[in-house]
């Protein structure tokens, strides 16, 4: 019986011995490292953040966000809807945030939706 043999597409890496090599691609990771910089830098222009600090902030962004998209989905859900749309997102914000940053979150993300539907139109 001869022995088997794979077939090596065109392009591909070979190590030393001729063995072909799977190439490993880097995932990417999504950050928020540059936004919330850009925002402490908007609030107090000489202060400085951590390593450490980013991490800590990052993990609550991604907390909220991920709070957030599953009471979002949630509502979604009961209210038999395929489609989120703002009214899903903000009802979701007045139940995940407390009191004042909710009414705050509400206005901002309000006024957001305003310029992108101006800057559309």
């Amino acid at each position: 019986m001869a022995p088997k043999v794979a077939k090596v597409s065109e392009g591909a890496t070979k190590d030393l011995s001729g063995v072909p090599v799977k190439k490993t691609t880097k995932k990417k990771r999504q950050s928020y490292g540059s936004f919330i910089y850009k925002i402490l830098k908007q609030v107090h222009k000489k202060m400085r953040i951590t390593e450490q600090a980013m991490q800590i902030m990052e993990s609550c962004v991604i907390d909220t966000f991920e709070r957030l998209a599953s009471e979002s989905s949630n509502l979604m859900r009961i209210s038999g809807r395929d489609t989120l749309t703002m009214k899903e997102v903000q009802s979701a914000v007045r139940l995940v945030l407390p009191g004042e940053l909710a009414r705050h979150a509400l206005t901002e993300g309000t006024k957001a939706v305003m310029e992108l539907q101006n800057h559309k139109g």
